[in-house]
């Protein structure tokens, strides 16, 4: 599943960053302490947060994400859009709950290996 797939799976859009990347859901983190983020050692990490803030798409950077989720159709600071170009992170904005998105993001991923 790539970025644009995430996107359309939780009903947002992408904002910022490489909306064409190819890169692909390699696992999923759902937190809004990005000291927890720091953390997990996984590849092609999908990063969902309530917390609109740039740290949350520095911390993406730092840990190899493939992309940045903010949830509940929180209003994105100018600084974070910026950040999200400068690094190259695809940052999704989606009117979801976080537990809602992981849900579809968990039964998009099963579809998807199932076939």
């Amino acid at each position: 599943m790539n970025i644009s797939k995430v996107a359309e799976t939780l009903e947002g859009s992408v904002v910022a960053g490489d909306s064409a990347s190819g890169r692909e859901v390699g696992a999923v983190v759902a937190s809004d302490l990005m000291s927890d983020v720091l953390l997990v050692d996984a590849d092609e990490m999908l990063l969902l947060s309530s917390l609109a803030s740039d740290q949350v798409v520095r911390t993406a950077h730092v840990v190899g994400a493939m992309g940045v989720v903010i949830h509940d159709s929180k209003p994105l600071p100018a600084s974070m859009l910026a950040v999200s170009e400068q690094l190259g992170i695809p940052l999704v904005s989606s009117p979801l709950s976080k537990y809602e998105s992981c849900v579809r993001i968990h039964q998009a991923l099963e579809s998807e290996k199932n076939g």
